[in-house]
């Protein structure tokens, strides 16, 4: 008789694609996140995140509380939003075995470069965990490149980094909020694979437009 490929004690009644055997329930919800790997498309992950609630912060709770994020600012900074949530996907996906906490720490760590730039001083925070720093690397690299772009198209400066920086303070909440609490937790990263594919999806249905910030 077969047994589940972890406890090697209950029947299994599932095939895990992280483990690539079968396992029972109560080892797939038990693991998942802690000691397995689980695909962001698993069908179990998927239906488990059904059951995922975003934690409401509380003032005391909330990160960089120095730094004003309002709804205001949100809209008038639609598209840096987007670019940015899809640049942090993108770094997080190019950085093999990153966690939602390896992003939040890479965050944390470009969130202090950006407060250095503005008090005027330049002074780039390193994390010593590779996979924070990788995903920080990638990150400010895409911004510098968007920075780019934009002198390209426009011959000044248009991007602030003021708005960069209250970008990635939201971004950086809302990670927190979506935490939930397992070793190798990827909640967050879920949110933002779902809004990445079905922007992909979306801009497959349409023409193609003129230069925009969020363009690839």
């Amino acid at each position: 008789m077969s047994l589940c490929l972890l406890c090697e004690t209950r029947k299994p009644k599932r095939f895990c694609p992280a483990t690539r055997g079968d396992i029972c329930t109560q080892c797939c919800g038990a693991e998942r996140e802690v000691t397995v790997d689980c695909p962001l498309d698993c069908e179990y992950l998927r239906e488990a995140r059904k059951h995922d609630k975003p934690v409401p912060l509380t003032e005391d709770m909330v990160p960089h509380p120095d730094v004003r994020v309002t709804e205001a600012f949100l809209e008038r900074n639609r598209e840096l939003v987007t670019f940015l949530s899809f640049s942090l996907f993108e770094s997080a996906m190019e950085t093999p075995g990153a966690t939602d906490a390896d992003i939040r720490e890479g965050l944390g760590a470009l969130i202090k470069t950006y407060k250095t730039l503005d008090s005027g001083l330049i002074y780039e925070t390193r994390p010593a965990n590779p996979y924070a720093d990788s995903i920080q690397q990638r990150l400010r690299a895409r911004v510098e490149q968007l920075k780019q772009r934009l002198l390209e198209q426009s011959g000044v400066h248009t991007l602030r980094d003021n708005d960069v920086l209250g970008v990635l303070v939201f971004l950086d909440r809302l990670a927190l909020m979506y935490n939930n609490g397992r070793r190798r937790g990827r909640a967050y990263l879920s949110v933002l694979y779902d809004s990445y594919a079905e922007a992909a999806a979306a801009n497959a249905q349409q023409p193609p437009e003129g230069p925009s910030l969020i363009a690839p």
